[in-house]
């Protein structure tokens, strides 16, 4: 029986980051993956903010995935078929593959990875054993909990996972082109919903390399028509839920293989337990319309891997009251929040026809206007009279 303090299972972003995280400090860790290579999976395609990059540098990760990634330079916002500001973007794009291998890469030699399946798990105050699809039997002190959705471990641990929202929205990714160009006039767009009708959030196109990637957020039940025309008529279906979307970026065709991934927004119960911890996916689902998901991950392998685990393993024992701190981590705790909240504001935003959710609407719109037209003046207009004009157009916006 191998031997270890980390025993992470589950080698996607978040088990990938900690093993790496793990091993750069110099802690005993094994990684559990049956993947050698990340297979192809919609989740995110972009890193971009200066919140989620300062999450991303604390993992020591930044420099490593931005050599993988396309930074898009600009992106233009636009609703109603119409560009409503031009801004400097943050927004590093790759594939959710190239993201999770770039990650692998650096986890160092001393981490040692199985490929093999974890089938079973016995935790205690102590010791916690895994058993492999292999036979072989692993023993640690601490068990990271890393594989996203899967549940069979789960259910050995009678860990819950009640869904606070079914089918909460639907994502799409594809690779889009301009047709008799050679591309689009702009290098990233992101285009917000015309009408809660159309039950779109918005469309976000952004460069992988030389392909335009398009992700597509929208909220419908998964065996709507809708969703089997995307993948049948791609095109027919983009205009359907963004009808002055082409008027804006001209004729497009839609290549690849269009992935849809329909979300479940669920939270884990039943966590506190000897031994194990959950991470990322497995712990709480995100909405990835909301743009948090690197983020909850983000947060928890950095409380977790240099605040806890170090504390932890100075003492002899790995019980559940040691196990709690993690979970009722301030940094933890207010990520969560923030991020439920977003996936929940989104969703009211793009659909509800309140008069409350109408404004909200609206003052995001004038908000963003207004920023397009603050930037353009500075950069158009002599220093005094840009000032008196930027003046005027914030005092005449609502704020966001």
């Amino acid at each position: 029986m191998r031997q270890t303090d980390i025993a992470i299972i589950g080698g996607g972003l978040a088990g990938s980051t900690a093993a790496a995280m793990l091993g750069r400090a110099g802690v005993s860790a094994i990684l559990i993956e049956p993947h050698r290579l990340h297979p192809p999976e919609l989740r995110c395609e972009k890193i971009g903010g200066q919140q989620q990059i300062d999450r991303l540098a604390r993992t020591g990760l930044r420099d490593a995935v931005f050599n993988a990634a396309t930074h898009d330079q600009e992106i233009w916002l636009a609703r109603f078929g119409r560009v409503i500001d031009k801004r400097p973007s943050q927004q590093h794009g790759f594939l959710y593959e190239t993201l999770v291998n770039t990650v692998r890469a650096e986890i160092p030699p001393t981490v040692e990875t199985i490929h093999a399946k974890a089938v079973s798990i016995r935790t205690s105050d102590d010791r916690q054993t895994i058993g492999l699809s292999t036979g072989e039997d692993i023993s640690a002190r601490l068990v990271v909990l890393a594989n996203g959705a899967s549940i069979g471990l789960r259910d050995q641990l009678k860990i819950g996972r009640p869904v606070i929202s079914a089918c909460h929205s639907i994502s799409v990714g594809f690779d889009i082109a301009p047709i008799n160009r050679e591309k689009f006039d702009f290098p990233a767009l992101t285009y917000f919903a015309e009408a809660t009708r159309h039950r779109t959030a918005y469309l976000t196109l952004f460069p992988i390399g030389e392909t335009m990637r398009g992700n597509l957020f929208v909220y419908r039940e998964a065996n709507d028509p809708w969703v089997r025309a995307m993948r049948r008529t791609p095109e027919a279906a983009l205009d359907s839920c963004l009808p002055k979307l082409r008027r804006l970026i001209g004729d497009y065709s839609i290549s690849g293989d269009i992935r849809i991934r329909p979300i479940d927004l669920y939270e884990s119960d039943n966590v506190v337990q000897p031994g194990i911890v959950l991470v990322g996916d497995a712990f709480a689902s995100p909405c990835p319309g909301s743009g948090c998901g690197t983020d909850k991950v983000f947060t928890d392998v950095v409380q977790l891997c240099s605040v806890h685990i170090p504390n932890w393993l100075v003492t002899p024992g790995m019980n559940a009251e040691k196990i709690a701190q993690y979970y009722s981590d301030p940094l933890k705790l207010e990520c969560d929040a923030w991020a439920k909240g977003k996936a929940f504001t989104l969703r009211a935003v793009t659909l509800e026809n309140s008069l409350y959710w109408r404004m909200q609407r609206w003052m995001r719109f004038f908000g963003r206007l207004g920023e397009g037209i603050v930037r353009r003046a500075r950069e158009t207009l002599p220093g005094e009279l840009a000032l008196v004009g930027c003046a005027l157009v914030v005092m005449s916006v609502p704020a966001m």
